[in-house]
């Protein structure tokens, strides 16, 4: 099977849960899951996932070996997902600066991980978990620790947890997210069918920072499935429907094959991405999960406090029927 950029099955790591040593990769290292007919690779490099693909069926958007992640494709966000208004945020009333990381929109974007090397914490034969630090800093004066856990469990499907630890002497802010884009093999994206089931979406300015908050209905309304066609996208839903503690979003071929991003109910949104502009591809299509939208570190609107030494897990994953 051949992956975007020519990359190929037997270009990747061989062996499960190792990192190559013989290659240099522009994510660093890379480390290969199989099981069954699944294989998911994770990157060293902001603890992202690379690839997923179900008996030779590509689930997840990729990458070349000597590329960043174009559009922020499969990386982990902490300690907070989207975007912070002009990288500023109020900690008892004293005025936090954060780094500009989208300079276009002039906002902090994607928490403070997104260029950093994540460690090896612990691996077996079908799981890899992969550490990093947030250490104190203008803007975020706290010392964090993120875990991600990946592993494909025995229906083949794959299953992330991130996990926040406070080791700061103060109760510190975040959200997490996480920003992989699904794909279903060779179907076009046009022909994929998006399901959502969202009651709420949040209206943002040409900041892409949400002012106010309506009904999910025209254009934005998933729920009964709509087709991806010519759409470009760019929405955080919320007020989600969870079925037995998850919600389930989903893009459907015309020959009914599917893909499902799934969240648990510390992820009350997610946000829709739709855009023309990843290499090589007509369309693709993120869908984020996310404890919290952008800006939240401003308007409360599902912000989370740690206390010290507290920790916090969200957990999300993917699913197939191929």
């Amino acid at each position: 099977m051949q992956y975007r950029n020519g990359m190929s099955a037997s270009s990747l790591p061989s062996d499960n849960a190792q990192h190559s040593e013989s290659r240099r990769f522009a994510t660093g290292r890379q480390f290969e899951l199989r099981r069954g007919d699944a294989v998911a690779v994770v990157t060293e490099l902001a603890a992202g996932l690379r690839l997923y693909s179900r008996g030779g069926i590509q689930l997840t958007e990729s990458y070349g070996d000597d590329e960043i992640p174009p559009g922020a494709t499969g990386i982990t966000l902490a300690p907070w997902a989207n975007r912070v208004e002009d990288g500023v945020w109020y900690l008892e009333g004293k005025k936090q600066q954060l780094d500009i990381t989208e300079a276009s929109r002039n906002n902090a974007s994607h928490g403070l991980l997104r260029n950093t090397g994540y460690v090896l914490a612990d691996e077996s034969e079908f799981s890899v978990t992969l550490d990093a630090t947030v250490f104190p800093q203008h803007g975020y004066p706290f010392l964090m620790r993120h875990r991600v856990r990946y592993e494909l469990d025995e229906a083949l499907d794959l299953r992330v947890s991130q996990t926040l630890v406070n080791d700061s002497q103060s109760e510190a802010p975040f959200v997490l997210g996480a920003h992989p884009y699904l794909r279903l093999g060779d179907t076009a994206p046009e022909d994929l069918v998006l399901t959502v089931k969202a009651r709420t979406r949040l209206v943002a300015d040409e900041r892409l920072i949400p002012r106010s908050a309506t009904p999910a209905d025209g254009q934005y309304d998933f729920s009964a499935g709509t087709a991806v066609g010519s759409a470009l996208v760019d929405v955080a839903l919320t007020d989600l429907t969870f079925d037995g503690g998850v919600a389930r979003h989903t893009l459907t071929g015309p020959d009914g094959r599917s893909v499902s991003l799934e969240q648990d109910e510390y992820c009350h949104y997610v946000h829709v991405f739709i855009t023309d502009t990843f290499p090589g591809r007509s369309r693709a299509v993120a869908i984020e999960p996310m404890t919290g939208p952008a800006n939240a570190f401003n308007s409360g609107d599902g912000l989370r406090w740690l206390a010290p030494g507290e920790a916090f897990t969200m957990n999300w994953g993917i699913t197939a029927s191929v």
